[in-house]
């Protein structure tokens, strides 16, 4: 659908020959919108007609002002040799508080469970979060790493070198962290509506009261 959308403003910005300024903002906002990754003024080239890539990156200078003067829930940042849209730190407990409401709701609760595990004691392998959980988790950790929400991180040096997993940089946009540091407590979590309606479910019994120690792999 995103491709769809960017073509066609693609196809809509070469054909227009008589843009104000207030229009190809308009248009660099949507392709902001759009895209997954930091908007680079070069690449823009030749998408407008008669328009340098000096006054592109011009108009998304003003673009990334008036995002600040509003003062809203979103800016837009310049990062990596180009734009992107993030929503403000400011708000990020409560960016975590939907996002962990939002897994809830694409997740089973087994499989929540399981990552819960796999973010706080990362690096860790499978037969440790099967002791902890009591279950077979394979079907559960093909689903996390389909998902890209988990990855594996190395082979554990005993016998068998059996796999370790960890959480990827996915996991982290997904809640909005830029760091694993940021990761809600372990008395959040438990309370949050990820684990159960009324919020009472508890976390697996040796995470419970366990120090937040988490590193992030690269």
């Amino acid at each position: 659908m995103k491709k769809i959308a960017i073509h066609f403003l693609f196809c809509y910005t070469s054909a227009s020959l008589n843009m104000d300024e207030r229009e190809i903002k308009a248009i660099l906002e949507s392709f902001l919108f759009l895209s997954e990754e930091p908007l680079e003024p070069d690449k823009l080239k030749g998408i407008f007609d008669d328009v340098t890539i000096e006054k592109i990156k011009e108009l998304l200078d003003e673009l990334r002002r008036e995002y600040e003067e509003r003062k809203g829930g979103l800016q837009i940042l310049e990062i990596a040799g180009g734009y992107r849209i993030f929503t403000r730190t400011e708000f990020a407990p409560w960016v975590k508080k939907f996002n962990l409401v939002r897994l809830s709701s694409r997740l089973s609760r087994a499989a929540v469970e399981t990552l819960a595990i796999i973010a706080y004691k990362q690096p860790v392998i499978r037969s440790d979060i099967e002791a902890i959980r009591g279950v077979n988790i394979e079907g559960i950790l093909k689903n996390l790493l389909e998902r890209r929400l988990i990855r594996i991180i190395g082979r554990k040096d005993i016998p068998g070198r059996p796999l370790m997993y960890g959480t990827t940089k996915e996991f982290l946009q997904y809640f909005g962290l830029k760091e694993l540091s940021e990761l809600p407590t372990l008395k959040e979590f438990k309370e949050s509506e990820v684990f159960g309606e009324q919020g009472t479910t508890e976390l697996p019994l040796e995470l419970k009261g366990s120090d937040q120690d988490v590193s992030e792999e690269e």
